[in-house]
């Protein structure tokens, strides 16, 4: 469903993707991760056409997006769903026109129709009956929910993660995992999740993939990739420090 190749991408004079390779199968569930500030969040917008490489390739479907149009870019964006780490609401809206605010401006279907995906949707993510609330009256793990009844409303083939547990406790963090997984199973979805959170990496992944360095370090199943005796790896998925002679 996904294939980068050799994914080139700089901000002046910082490399920040130094020939990214990576496929991404249709009903994955990918867990992305590796050091703040390594490229994981330019990595997903390169997918989602945000951005374009200075070099190489992203195809969705078969479809390379090099050279595509606005209009083409749009029609390719309509395949994904995303969850972004702040949720990323319209505080002044109330959570049903946060979840159809895509339909409404699509203005393909009624408002009857609307209001009942809605439901729908906010049953699955289990908020039944928060329509009428405001951003301002929800927990931080509410929002999530809401951020993720939006990415789904309109059955997306594919959706993103970025940061879907941040500054959430491990119960709630526990609940939107467990979210995850179910989306995954019940709409058939490809899921990409960019995470710190190795609680999290090891429930939702079906596949780990660490960036570092600007590429692809190395891929394996959760037992793999926790299991691994490479020291990098070792290090990262265990939060250890490495360790640095100082002189005095």
């Amino acid at each position: 469903m996904i294939e980068v190749r050799d994914l080139h991408k700089s901000f002046g004079e910082q490399a920040v993707l130094k020939g990214v390779n990576l496929t991404i199968e249709t009903g994955e569930s990918v867990v992305i991760i590796g050091a703040s500030g390594g490229g994981k969040s330019i990595l997903l917008k390169h997918m989602v056409g945000l951005l374009m490489p200075d070099s190489g390739e992203v195809l969705i479907d078969g479809q390379s997006l090099n050279g595509l149009n606005e209009r083409q870019l749009m029609k390719v964006r309509q395949k994904f769903g995303m969850l972004f780490q702040g949720a990323a609401l319209f505080d002044s809206m109330t959570v049903e026109e946060n979840v159809g605010f895509v339909l409404r401006r699509e203005r393909k279907l009624s408002q009857q129709e609307i209001d009942k995906k809605v439901a729908e949707v906010l049953e699955m993510v289990d908020l039944p009956g928060t329509q009428k609330k405001k951003p301002a009256e929800l927990s931080g793990g509410m929002k999530k929910r809401v951020g993720l009844a939006r990415a789904i409303v309109y059955k997306p083939e594919i959706i993103v993660y970025d940061e879907p547990t941040t500054g959430l406790d491990p119960i709630v963090s526990d609940s939107i995992d467990q979210l995850i997984l179910r989306v995954v199973q019940q709409l058939k979805v490809t899921s990409i999740v960019v995470t710190h959170d190795m609680r999290s990496t090891r429930r939702v992944g079906s596949r780990i993939l660490m960036l570092n360095e600007g590429k692809i370090y190395v891929t394996g199943t959760p037992d793999e990739i926790f299991a691994s005796k490479d020291p990098l790896v070792y290090r990262f998925v265990n939060g250890i420090a490495e360790l640095k002679e100082h002189k005095f």
